[in-house]
C-alpha cells in the first residue's frame, strides 16, 4: 500500500498543475523585506521559493529594502537618526551609507540565488535609467534624499529576463540632476510591477495580510477586490502602516497588474502556499472584474 504522505505529496503537485500553466511565461514582482531579511533561514526559505517560480516557468523579479540593516549601520558609524513624521530623514552621509548597505545585501541575494544554480544580477534602480525620481516631502518638510518614482525604464530588465536571469533590484534612483535618492520599496516594487505588466506581485512582510476585523484573527481575508479594499480603509477597518500597503495594492492593480498578494514572510515558503494552493494562506486583491480563484470550501 503507497503511504498516505506520498500521495499528499502527489496531490499538492496536482493542485499546483493549474497554477504553473497559467502563469507560464509571465512576470511575477516579489517585494521582500521585514523580519524575513533578517533571519538567515527565512532567507534562504524566501530565495529557494522564487527559484522554485523561476523553475517551473514563471519570471521572476525581486525588489528588496534594507531599512533595518540601513539603521544598524548608521548606528554602528555613530551617527543619530532623525525622523520628520516618522519617516527617516535622509541626509547625503546617511544616503551614502544607505546605497552602500543596500547594494551589500543585493549581493548576498544574488550569490544565494546563484548557489541555487539559477543566474542572477543585482540592479539598482540607477542602472539603465529603472528607477527616475522626484523629491518625495512629508507634509511638506524636506526628510533629504527620499524620492518619489515618476519613470520607470524597465529595459534592462526585459533584457535580463530575455536572457535568463533573475533579477533582483535595490531601490536607489536619481532625479533630473543626477543626484541620488532612496526610494521606499513598496512603491519600487508597484511601479516595477505596473512598469514591466507584471502578472502577479507579491509582498512579503511581518503580516498575514488584510483582516476584516484586526483583534479577530479568523477573520483574515483571502480575497479583495479593489472597491472592497477601498471600502475597508474607508471605514476605518484598516490603520497604520497597512493603509499606505493597501494603497499601493489598489494602485498597481489598476494599472494592469493583474493580482497583489499581501504575506506574511514569517511563514516559510509562503510564497509558494499564496501562488500555488487553492486557499492561499495571505490577501490577494484583484480587479473588480478579476476572477477569483480561492474557494472558501477548499
Amino acid at each position: 500500500m503507497v503511504k498516505q504522505e506520498y500521495l499528499d505529496k502527489a496531490a499538492v503537485l496536482i493542485e499546483a498543475l493549474p497554477y504553473i500553466q497559467r502563469f507560464n511565461r509571465k512576470i511575477v514582482v516579489v517585494k521582500y523585506g521585514g523580519s524575513a531579511m533578517l533571519d538567515q533561514e527565512l532567507k534562504e526559505n524566501v530565495i529557494k521559493d522564487v527559484v522554485l517560480l523561476k523553475l517551473v516557468g514563471f519570471k521572476p523579479i525581486i525588489v528588496h529594502g534594507g531599512g533595518k540593516e540601513i539603521s544598524r549601520w548608521v548606528g554602528k558609524v555613530g551617527m543619530e537618526p532623525r525622523f520628520v513624521n516618522g519617516l527617516r530623514v535622509t541626509d547625503a552621509e546617511t544616503m551614502e551609507i544607505a546605497e552602500m548597505v543596500l547594494a551589500r545585501v543585493n549581493q548576498e541575494l544574488v550569490t544565494l540565488v546563484q548557489s541555487l544554480g539559477i543566474k542572477a544580477v543585482g540592479v539598482s534602480g540607477k542602472d539603465g535609467g529603472l528607477l527616475k525620481v522626484e523629491k518625495k516631502l512629508s507634509e511638506g518638510q524636506d526628510i533629504g534624499f527620499v524620492g518619489n518614482v515618476k519613470e520607470v525604464q524597465p529595459r534592462i530588465l526585459f533584457d535580463l529576463l530575455e536572457k535568463d536571469f533573475l533579477p533582483i533590484v535595490f531601490p536607489v534612483g536619481y532625479d533630473d540632476a543626477f543626484n541620488t535618492y532612496n526610494i521606499n520599496a513598496d512603491d519600487a516594487a508597484c511601479a516595477i510591477a505596473e512598469a514591466v505588466n507584471a502578472e502577479k506581485l507579491a509582498f512579503l512582510s511581518d503580516i498575514e495580510g488584510v483582516y476584516k476585523d484586526p483583534k479577530d484573527p479568523g477573520s483574515l481575508i483571502s480575497e479583495l477586490r479593489v472597491e472592497e479594499a477601498r471600502a475597508l480603509i474607508n471605514d476605518g477597518y484598516v490603520g497604520g502602516g497597512m493603509i499606505p500597503k493597501l494603497s499601493n495594492c489598489i494602485d498597481a492593480v489598476e494599472n494592469g497588474v493583474n493580482r497583489v498578494h499581501i504575506l506574511d514572510g514569517r511563514i516559510p515558503h509562503s510564497l509558494l502556499l499564496e501562488i500555488f494552493t487553492n486557499k492561499g494562506i495571505g490577501t490577494a486583491i484583484l480587479r473588480d472584474d478579476g476572477e477569483k480563484f480561492h474557494h472558501e470550501h477548499a
